[in-house]
């Protein structure tokens, strides 16, 4: 049956019989490491802990899959959303920005969760297999940020992680074209959640379990239409009842590029430090005025910052920052914190840090942001993705410092060489965080041998990390 061209080309995308490229798949492997330490770094948060475990009081599984710090074996769903929100929790993962924006790797709660249900009863799925669909779903999310802006229209960026999930996990169950295309449709008939728990004064910890929840959903979807395949042919362009005009305002939603394998190989990784991404840059250029300004911050005048439109909507100019949640998200607390200290942890959001250095407040006051009118056009440029940002300080006596502009985040493809060592270390000090020196040994090794890791089954990959 014919679907919306939008549903018959992701279809055809996930059933194709296909291999990607050994560079592909090495920054997919890449972006699989780095989501493995976020996941283990987050079992260390206290809010995040309270989330943990079956969604229903002692609904654990005796034939379930063993997640990093749970008790007991969880479900298929109970899996998907603790990984899911694991990798997620601290902001910590990686990133794609376009029209909209959104964390790929927030799909491998699905993908890691039903490979392993597969593969524990019978059917092996090895990494390689794992990371095949996983490079897939990238690219599914990847491809309908670049220009299908669901903030515009209030919804959150986690509704193409539901998307995504629910298309390749379709296919990891078995599922023939006939079949993806009616969990997808199935995934657009659900609708898209709205940002209100991103914003001010709403701004709460469901940012930080949002994407487990959408993976989670995209995974349940796969599993009723795996039941009894029904699907909506017309779901996005139905004139009266369909998601284009019920949920776009009449705009049609769009695959602007063949579906490939773009949007991995054009990924953000967050190296260093936990900042919300728009705000990655800044980060960069307020440690770097840091090492030269740090003893006359008491003398600073104004703070000057450039950045591009998406900055200034989504995480500038924010009146009040209630808890951590609304801080990791807030350009001017970045930029403060990371000029007061060099560097920028995930501790510095937590209120008793907040409250026992006031002067953080007194430097966010300084700051006055502006649009960069050619920040934003490199911002939506397929062929840079630059996320620019700009600081300068102005101190009382009429002083400058220099301009410091950083175009391109550190864990941008420009930048692959510089993030590789980054990406390792920041892998084992996350997993320094759960682990003892023998096991994270032990992991890393598994990582250091890639072609016996290609092979190996998708449970035993995961058993390494208990």
């Amino acid at each position: 049956m014919k679907y919306d061209d939008v549903i018959e080309e992701i279809s055809g995308y996930v059933t194709e019989d296909r291999t990607f490229s050994a560079d592909t798949l090495d920054i997919a492997l890449l972006i699989l490491k780095d989501s493995m330490g976020c996941m283990i770094k987050s079992l260390d948060n206290p809010q995040c802990q309270k989330m943990l475990g079956p969604v229903e009081a002692g609904g654990f599984r005796e034939d379930g899959m063993p997640i990093p710090g749970i008790s007991g074996p969880l479900g298929l769903l109970d899996a998907s959303w603790n990984i899911g929100m694991l990798i997620r929790w601290l902001d910590y993962n990686d990133c794609f920005l376009a029209e909209e924006w959104g964390h790929p790797s927030d799909n491998l709660g699905g993908i890691l969760a039903a490979s392993y249900h597969v593969s524990s009863r019978g059917t092996k799925v090895t990494v390689m297999d794992v990371l095949q669909s996983m490079v897939k779903a990238h690219e599914i999310q990847g491809v309908l940020s670049l220009s299908n802006s669901l903030n515009r229209a209030g919804y959150d960026h986690v509704f193409f992680v539901k998307i995504a999930t629910s298309a390749v996990v379709s296919e990891i169950f078995g599922g023939d074209a006939e079949k993806v295309k009616s969990t997808v449709s199935n995934a657009f008939t659900d609708g898209a959640p709205l940002r209100i728990y991103r914003h001010a004064p709403n701004v709460t910890t469901r940012k930080s379990w949002a994407a487990g929840d959408a993976t989670m959903r995209g995974v349940r979807l796969a599993l009723l239409t795996d039941k009894l395949s029904e699907g909506y042919p017309n779901v996005l362009s139905e004139p009266d009842w369909g998601f284009n005009e019920n949920m776009m305002g009449g705009n049609a939603i769009t695959l602007p590029r063949k579906l490939d394998d773009y949007v991995v190989n054009n990924i953000l990784f967050k190296a260093d430090f936990p900042a919300e991404f728009h705000g990655q840059t800044a980060a960069e250029a307020a440690m770097a005025l840091h090492r030269e300004y740090r003893d006359k911050l008491g003398l600073i005048r104004e703070i000057r910052v450039a950045t591009h439109e998406s900055a200034v909507r989504i995480i500038a100019g924010k009146v009040e920052l209630k808890n951590p949640s609304d801080r990791d998200h807030s350009l001017e607390y970045i930029i403060a914190v990371s000029l007061l200290n060099g560097g920028l942890k995930t501790e510095y959001y937590a209120d008793s840090y907040h409250d026992s250095h006031p002067e953080i407040d007194h430097l966010m006051s300084r700051m006055i942001v502006k649009e960069d009118e050619q920040y934003s056009k490199d911002y939506l440029d397929p062929a840079k993705r630059a996320v620019s940002n700009a600081v300068r300080l102005i101190f009382e006596d009429g002083q400058e410092s220099e301009k410091v502009e950083v175009e391109y985040p550190i864990g941008h493809r420009f930048r692959r060489n510089e993030v590789i060592p980054i990406i390792d270390r920041k892998f084992e000090n996350n997993l320094g965080s759960h682990f003892g020196e023998d096991k994270i040994r032990q992991i890393k090794n598994i990582f250091e041998d890639t072609d016996s890791l290609m092979k190996m089954d998708i449970c035993d990959f995961m058993h390494e990390f208990q």
